[in-house]
């Protein structure tokens, strides 16, 4: 058994192999930045718990991915930010949704799992325990980003010129979040095992471009973007959050593992390439000994991977 190991994702969807080759590295260079800092937290004897939360956190700081800062305009030009976190050991989670003026999505949904006696909290009453807890707040245009505002604009001229009509090519997790040439990161999360064999994921995003105002994905619902169970393994998902939601994916992919006796690789590929449709999207998931599968049947994913045993790698496509 491993020590540690942590993955991480910055989304899954059309992302275009002829992004330039500066900004190609500056997506492999935030992603190794903050796997590094990951990796960092768990040689240091971290909590699992401690390092999604941190991981995911600086993902959403960062404005090349889909959460917190350069999140993804809604059809009305706002910001709808959702976020959870699950942790192995207890089996508690917290999540949140339609948020428009915190700063940072996943730092909420923890304290809703520690410090409420809820699970799920939106809008409103999510923003509200916010307040209560001191959480940095922010003007919804902070999470504007120029490249963002630039897919909005396409999306709303194809659904023009389509008469209204959105077809699922369009509204892609990442490669654009929603039409925008390949140039964009998607939802963020993270998985880890600490040194006490505990696990925990996270995932936070700002969903799709174009999206009605109030839609939910599956990032935020426990067993279909996030779930994390001690001794079976934990999951991030990141794709078309209807299909991840309609198949329970992260759950299932728990389910092989406990219930079928598949490793995390098989049970994975069975739920991303057999389960879901091809474009779909993909995830990352850690067993707990430590082993670390990412599979995606998109044409790419922002991902890392790190370990005790010294791996440590960050990619866009296959490899």
């Amino acid at each position: 058994m491993k020590s540690f190991a942590v993955a991480i994702h910055g989304g899954a969807g059309v992302i275009s192999s002829s992004i330039a080759e500066d900004r190609r590295r500056e997506y492999l260079e935030s992603l190794r930045a903050v796997l590094s800092c990951a990796r960092e937290l768990l040689e240091a004897g971290g909590s699992a718990l401690d390092v999604v939360t941190e991981a995911v956190r600086l993902l959403e700081d960062d404005s090349k991915f889909n959460a917190g800062l350069g999140a993804v305009f809604n059809v009305e030009g706002g910001h709808e930010l959702e976020a959870a976190i699950m942790e192995g050991a207890s089996g508690k989670s917290g999540a949140v949704a339609g948020l428009r003026m915190v700063k940072n999505p996943i730092v909420l949904a923890r304290m809703v799992m520690e410090r409420s006696a809820h699970c799920f909290m939106m809008g409103e009453g999510a923003e509200g325990l916010a307040e209560e807890f001191g959480l940095e707040r922010v003007e919804n245009r902070y999470f504007d980003t120029p490249h963002r505002l630039e897919q909005l604009r396409l999306f709303l001229a194809k659904r023009n010129a389509d008469c209204g009509v959105i077809d699922r090519g369009v509204i892609e997790d990442a490669g654009g979040g929603g039409g925008g040439g390949g140039e964009g990161g998607g939802t963020v999360g993270c998985v880890a095992l600490d040194w006490d064999g505990h696990l925990a994921a996270a995932t936070s995003t700002g969903g799709m471009t174009g999206k009605r105002v109030g839609r939910i994905g599956d990032s935020p619902i426990i067993g279909a973007g996030t779930f994390a169970k001690d001794g079976v393994c934990a999951v991030s998902a990141t794709g078309r959050g209807e299909a991840f939601i309609q198949h329970g994916v992260a759950h299932e992919v728990a389910a092989l593992v406990r219930y079928s006796g598949l490793s995390i690789e098989e049970a994975a590929d069975e739920v991303v390439h057999r389960q879901l449709e091809v474009g779909d999207g993909g995830l990352i998931a850690v067993g707990c000994s430590g082993e670390i599968t990412m599979p995606f049947n998109s044409t790419g994913m922002f991902r890392g991977a790190a370990d005790s045993d010294g791996l440590f790698e960050v990619g866009i496509w296959a490899e």
